[in-house]
């Protein structure tokens, strides 16, 4: 069976800017000594996404599925009907504390946990459940840090193949081994036009040529599925001429996804139609900057320009959505791995904006507009030696951006002030000025606006001259600086502003 898999937003419980933790399974639980678990009926091979804990006589109703429930049984009248309700919610495992209400796990729920194939752990009377929670919780963390380095190397892996003389191939080749499976490339008409990797039964080779044909034949699309023994993916590349990534692996991990999703990038780049030798130059020289050149290295082959960078933050997070932003905005140059075109600083990593961050390439020429799901902070243009300085400019505007909830903003010069982060500058502000009264304040605002004159500043406020003194004087001591020093009334008539 086969079933397509729209590209949706994840849901508001999973951050869309990283991935979820992986599961564990319960028997590195069980592997644990300190613990003292004892697996009464059941396997320990099935997965563990968390924690819950519930005393209630029916606990259905606050289970999502996958967890360990854990209950010392306190409302336990009748196991039978208890453990078929827990299956029912989809809870992975349960947990039963002993003591103090029972001595030892009921016979009764032994059975039941045996004949519905729900695995059963006893908890000893030492360990309390919230220490089997923070194990779970830390065996997740290690398996999503794996994860990640595993999904880092995978992308470092593709970019260097698809620098090779022969990219597609040596694309292809990288990601089959990352998943310990095969790689196929597709055409319109469905047939294999290079692969990589393990060769897989026919039945599963049927079933992958089955599940490319059910994408639809132009705009990014995923679909998955299994066949032939084998875990089943497809995912359409944004070229436009219609060919298709199919991958089939023993097994799905969490990041496979999103090592495809990267290929899958790749190989839009490289598998455009219509490409000339000044693109696939111009395809080159991005590489270059992926894998961590300076802008002045590649300025004469990426060309002079002007250029744009585009910062954007939305999708679902993954390489594969940024192929689609790039393909709306009619450029190929697309980095979706965490270090912007020229502004990667030393150890490879962006000065400006997050890792993660969606950076986008392409001529000033070309018009950049909003795009549904996504916010976007647009560079001046700029020539390919300033790069570095415009991708500075699109990681403020972005910031913007999202700080005033619009779809999208461009970079305008502003002065010094304007390259100042307004939230940094007003909390600034308010530390500085937090020992003088607004009277005080306001005072030492028109002042400073008047160029320090006591007879002009009265007459604005409507004070004696006197009091302009008086206060001005007392402003000093708040703040234990000397007001006549020309860089203290500069940074106090910033922060003023800013407040």
């Amino acid at each position: 069976m086969t079933s397509v898999t729209p590209m949706t937003p994840a849901p508001p419980w999973e951050p869309a800017s990283t991935p979820p933790a992986p599961p564990v399974p319960l028997s590195a639980l069980l592997a644990r000594r300190d613990l003292g678990l004892r697996l009464l009926a059941g396997s320990g091979d099935v997965p563990l996404h968390w924690v819950h804990t519930s005393e209630m006589a029916d606990p259905y109703p606050y289970l999502l599925g996958g967890e360990l429930l854990m209950t010392a049984g306190v409302l336990l009248t009748d196991p039978a009907h208890y453990v078929a309700r827990v299956v029912e919610a989809g809870a992975a495992a349960l947990g039963f504390g002993v003591t103090p209400v029972y001595d030892t796990v009921p016979a009764e729920l032994v059975e039941a946990c045996a004949r519905h194939g729900l695995p059963l752990v006893e908890v000893p009377p030492k360990t309390p459940f919230t220490a089997v929670a923070r194990a779970l919780w830390r065996l997740m963390a290690e398996a999503r840090l794996h994860e990640l380095r595993r999904v880092t190397e995978a992308q470092q892996s593709l970019a260097t193949a698809a620098a090779r003389p022969a990219p597609v191939p040596a694309v292809l080749g990288a990601l089959a081994s990352r998943l310990g499976g095969r790689a196929v490339l597709f055409g319109a008409d469905g047939t294999e036009s290079a692969a990589a990797g393990r060769e897989i039964p026919a039945e599963a080779a049927g079933a992958l040529r089955e599940l490319v044909g059910v994408l639809p034949p132009r705009g990014p699309a995923s679909a998955s599925g299994d066949g032939g023994g084998r875990r089943l993916a497809a995912y359409a590349l944004g070229g436009g001429d219609g060919l298709t990534l199919g991958v089939a692996t023993e097994r799905r991990d969490p990041g496979d996804h999103t090592i495809a999703g990267v290929a899958v990038v790749l190989l839009s780049l490289l598998t455009a139609p219509h490409r000339g030798a000044d693109a696939t130059v111009r395809d080159g020289a991005l590489v270059r900057l992926l894998l961590g050149a300076a802008p002045a290295e590649i300025a004469d082959t990426l060309g002079p320009g002007p250029w744009t960078v585009v910062h954007a933050s939305g999708g679902d997070g993954t390489p594969f959505a940024a192929a689609s932003l790039a393909a709306a905005l009619g450029t190929p140059l697309v980095d979706a791995g965490g270090t912007a075109p020229g502004a990667a600083g030393p150890g490879g990593t962006a000065p400006e904006a997050a890792l993660g961050a969606v950076r986008l390439l392409l001529p000033a020429s070309s018009p950049v507009t909003a795009q549904t799901g996504w916010t976007l902070g647009v560079s001046a243009p700029v020539e390919a030696c300033e790069l570095a300085a415009a991708d500075a400019q699109a990681a403020r505007a972005l910031r913007r951006a999202e700080a005033t909830g619009a779809d999208l903003v461009r970079h305008r010069p502003g002065g010094i002030a304007a390259l100042v982060d307004p939230d940094e500058a007003t909390a600034h502000a308010r530390a500085l000025l937090s020992p003088l009264t607004e009277p005080l304040a306001e005072t030492l605002r028109v002042w400073l606006s008047l160029h320090g004159g006591w007879d002009r500043t009265a007459v604005a406020m409507d004070i004696h001259r006197n009091t302009v003194r008086q206060r001005i004087t007392r402003c000093a001591a708040l703040l234990g600086r000397d007001l006549d020093d020309p860089d203290v009334r500069m940074e106090l008539w910033f922060a003023l502003k800013s407040r």
